[in-house]
């Protein structure tokens, strides 16, 4: 039975691709002459850019991670939260589970593309990519957010959109739930696969109480 369901962000919370990408391939067009596809940047999406920037030839990391949040403030018009998310997470706070994320962001990042949707209120703790030395597909983010939440790696499960995400939460030995809607790569391994938000409270009310009060639960009208 799941007790403690953990978050990534982007792509799984709120939809930031169009913003992330279009922002990193202005940055790298207009800063340093380089032209990358989206297709090609793809790849940017759930790691730290201190790992992503050196696969794109960018050796003055900390100044580019700069100007690359600047960049993504002119597209922050795009980012959205993912439909029926806030209702989850709201419902998942009224049954007592334990919330949380395990992000790819800085503290800084957090601040400023995640904070002001107003979702905060419903996760109590936080691992961003400040807060270990190793970041995803490493398990250290998990393994950190388990110790601080006093939680444990059988009734946790990580709720995310990428491969990375997979790695990191089979490395720390807990279950990971594929958010289809915001995943780009609906074939990566995952215990479980979630078409929309609602479905990760199913997942534990079913656990909890079984098939019926969860077939109630998914009925309403507000989910």
């Amino acid at each position: 039975m799941y007790k403690t369901v953990i978050f990534d962000i982007d792509g799984t919370l709120i939809d930031t691709e169009h913003a992330v990408l279009s922002s990193l391939q202005k940055m790298l067009n207009d800063d340093y002459g380089k032209y990358y596809t989206f297709e090609e940047l793809h790849f940017v999406l759930g790691i730290p850019g201190a790992q992503s920037l050196p696969q794109l030839g960018i050796s003055d990391i900390a100044s580019a991670n700069e100007r690359w949040n600047v960049y993504m403030k002119g597209f922050f018009w795009s980012v959205k939260v993912f439909d029926g998310v806030a209702e989850v997470l709201a419902s998942l706070a009224d049954h007592k589970v334990c919330t949380g994320i395990v992000t790819s962001k800085t503290r800084e990042e957090l601040r400023s593309d995640f904070i002001p949707f107003g979702l905060m209120k419903y996760l109590s703790f936080i691992v961003c990519a400040d807060d270990t030395d190793e970041h995803k597909p490493n398990p250290k983010p998990i393994l950190k957010f388990l110790e601080i939440a006093n939680a444990e790696p059988k009734t946790s499960v990580y709720i995310g959109d990428t491969d990375y995400d997979f790695q990191c939460a089979r490395s720390a030995g807990i279950d990971f739930g594929l958010a289809l809607w915001g995943s780009k790569t609906p074939d990566v391994m995952a215990q479980h696969k979630l078409a929309k938000p609602a479905d990760i409270i199913q997942l534990i009310l079913k656990e909890r109480w079984g098939s019926s009060h969860s077939e109630w639960f998914m009925n309403r009208n507000d989910i």
